[in-house]
């Protein structure tokens, strides 16, 4: 019963009475374009547990190697590509929404019975936690946050190791704590990074406290299960990632940190598109006057009745410390997640001292405090119902229910809204069919503008992921689109993109790329100028989408391609980043720094060692500085360095795939003001690349 009430709540909300609205996505824009992407990736085999995670249809020709781009919930990835075989990516992705919340109700109504809460306290618990707003609200652009389903678990197991009497490894509580390792382990990585603390914390109560050995040991194996199943779903990243120079595809900083923590007020400011007027009220306040908020500014609202749950828990923790009673497990929860995850706190001290700053939105661990406010509220309400009218109970239940989903769930779609969706979603189905109609099977098809991957800002109109479309639309075409940014394997398209129109398509018919793509929302113009370019050039067979946003010109590919090939190497760690805007084609204005030693890497795109000229153009911080510039360890340059650039021409011999250059320097950088990116050491002006001619390396 309780599993059909939240699917059919879920379905209402989404409005999936009929057939035709079930291959509809909920969403068709940004991060929900790259949540399909993933599903159908899986679908086509190309993204499994325990192997390399490589798009083949995606980063043509290579392949968009996607080993270094850390993911969660592989296997749920896996199991809902198999599931699309069968249904289609859009039904896949639906009834993904659909089990993320009944998993959720489910979970929660588990956890709670376990603590003896009344079936109807329990079911209307465990319907608020599943529609939360912190996980119901991320919809398909963030599906794979809306499984909230191992919190109650997590919060239960812990709890069972910390507060009670004895656990055996093989009872019914043990197999509760390592099952729940097991299953967080390998799901989202940060309610695994929750989960250890609060583990961590339940193994230090019983080795400061009574020494409960039982519970000691089984809160061990936990952590010990918990990591091993993360490392062993990661492993990719570890054993499949090939271009050990490149620095990390997702861009980390502290100010990321600050900015998505978690700010307690807003656990209890409603949404600005709450459903009543008055509670939207206090968000349209919160928008108007909050100078520092995130995008995810209203996702953690708790719903009323998790406001006051949250209340009511706070003032018997702090009545049990004046009277110096025991203070409820569920505050000390709740007080260290505050702790954690609120700005300024521990998470902001560990990201400015140590840098950690890759679990920068500390803003979603108020899932937690979803989960244990809501166990408390109906624990507390269950006990002071015992021995009342069961009728009256039942109402009450339901009546909460019914508030607290009003309250929380999102404004549903506008019929405008659902018609745009389902409009383009049809359209790009039929320009796909148009599209393989035309060109051969396995054809390859450059996208322009070139787009960096993944997080990219929006380009003019163009939003994140909205090359993805095409692909979702096509069963074997091959796209330029999904090359992990500052990766040496898809430099080439960063450098192609700032050629002159004619050699442009020259190189890409030299590649054996049989079609060029434009998204007009990517061009200022709306593409106009290089559609009258292509068509000088002779380009003019075109294959059009109904709105004449997407336009593919058709090119005539060689028969013997050549690989393609970076004009430029590809910085990696150790440079400061290019500040916002900067052309994606490769060049910058003015000189790259390195902040410290520094790494760069090119990709041989042959099957065998070759011969490559290398022209450097560089200078150094400070009157002189010594550099050494290695190539996969050899050294090829020891030169000392003024302000001054110098070039130097080098020939190398690289090998197959990527190759690890390092640059060096024993002094110090120089720090010349306290403003960002001024810590230097030595500066890049030019760092091309071209095949050489001859076997044999010359001399120096």
């Amino acid at each position: 019963m309780l599993a059909g009430a939240a699917a059919l709540v879920c379905i209402a909300h989404y409005g999936w009475w009929t057939s035709a609205r079930w291959t509809v996505p909920a969403d068709y824009g940004g991060e929900s374009l790259e949540m399909m992407a993933r599903i159908k990736a899986s679908a086509e085999g190309d993204l499994a547990p325990l192997r390399p995670q490589v798009m083949s249809r995606l980063g043509a020709p290579f392949g968009a190697n996607w080993n270094a781009y850390p993911s969660s919930d592989l296997l749920l990835l896996w199991l809902l590509g198999q599931l699309a075989r069968v249904t289609g990516v859009a039904v896949a992705a639906n009834l993904a929404l659909v089990a993320a919340a009944v998993s959720a109700a489910l979970s929660f109504y588990a956890c709670a019975r376990w603590l003896r809460v009344r079936w109807e306290w329990a079911m209307a618990g465990a319907l608020l936690f599943a529609f939360t707003f912190q996980a119901f609200n991320r919809g398909l652009p963030h599906l794979l946050l809306a499984f909230s389903w191992t919190v109650p678990l997590a919060i239960l197991s812990c709890a069972l190791v910390a507060a009670s009497r004895r656990v055996r490894g093989r009872s019914p509580g043990g197999a509760l704590v390592i099952g729940t390792a097991l299953v967080i382990g390998i799901s989202n990585p940060y309610a695994l990074f929750l989960y250890l603390q609060l583990m961590g914390w339940a193994v230090v109560v019983q080795a400061l406290g009574r020494r409960r050995w039982e519970n000691l040991k089984l809160g061990l194996a936990a952590l010990a299960v918990a990591l091993a199943a993360f490392a062993m779903v990661q492993m990719h990243v570890w054993l499949f990632t090939t271009d050990t120079a490149a620095d990390s595809p997702l861009e980390r900083n502290y100010g990321g940190t600050e900015r998505y923590a978690l700010k307690p007020l807003e656990l209890m400011v409603p949404p600005a598109t709450h459903r009543w007027e008055p509670m939207a009220f206090f968000g349209n306040r919160y928008l108007r006057w909050s100078d520092w908020r995130s995008t995810e500014a209203f996702a953690p609202y708790l719903g009323v009745a998790g406001v006051v749950a949250l209340a009511w828990l706070a003032a018997e923790a702090f009545v049990a410390v004046l009277r110096r009673r025991r203070v409820p497990g569920g505050a000390l929860t709740a007080g260290w997640v505050l702790a954690f995850a609120s700005l300024g706190g521990i998470t902001n001290i560990l990201a400015f001292f140590t840098g950690l700053a890759l679990f920068r939105a500390s803003n979603r661990f108020s899932i937690f405090l979803s989960a244990v406010v809501l166990l408390f509220l109906v624990s507390r309400i269950s006990r002071w119902w015992r021995g009342r009218s069961p009728v009256w109970s039942v109402a009450a239940a339901a009546a909460l229910a019914v508030i607290g989903l009003a309250d929380q769930l999102p404004r549903a779609a506008s019929a405008e809204r659902v018609e745009r969706t389902t409009r383009l979603a049809v359209n790009d189905r039929e320009f796909g069919r148009r599209l393989e109609a035309a060109l051969p099977d396995g054809a390859m098809v450059f996208q322009l503008p070139v787009v960096l991957f993944p997080e990219a800002p929006p380009y003019l109109q163009l939003g994140d992921g909205e090359h993805f479309r095409p692909f979702l639309a096509t069963q074997t075409l091959r796209f330029s689109y999904g090359a992990i940014k500052g990766r040496s394997r898809g430099q080439w398209q960063r450098d192609l993109a700032r050629l002159p129109t004619a050699e442009l398509v020259q190189a890409l018919e030299s590649y054996g790329f049989a079609a060029i793509y434009l998204n007009r929302r990517g061009f200022a113009d709306r593409g106009d100028a290089l559609l009258t370019e292509l068509a000088a050039l002779g380009r003019t067979e075109r294959i059009e989408g109904v709105r004449r946003e997407q336009i593919v010109v058709r090119l005539r590919p060689t028969d013997k391609a050549l690989p393609p090939m970076a004009r430029t190497l590809t910085f990696g760690r150790g440079w400061h980043r290019p500040p916002s805007g900067a052309p994606i084609g490769g060049a910058w204005a003015e000189p790259r720094w390195a902040h410290g030693n520094a790494t760069k890497s090119c990709y041989n795109p042959y099957p065998e060692a070759r011969w490559f000229a290398l022209r450097l153009r560089l200078s150094g911080a400070g009157k002189e500085r010594s550099l050494r510039f290695a190539v996969n360890g050899a050294e090829q340059l020891s030169v000392r360095l003024d302000g001054e650039a110098r070039e130097f021409r080098l020939r190398v011999r690289l090998e197959p795939g990527p190759n690890h250059f390092d640059f060096t320097s024993v002094e110090p950088a120089v720090r010349l003001s306290q403003e960002r990116r001024q810590l230097r050491m030595f500066a890049v002006h030019t760092a091309e690349v071209s095949l050489a001619d001859g076997p044999e390396r010359p001399e120096s």
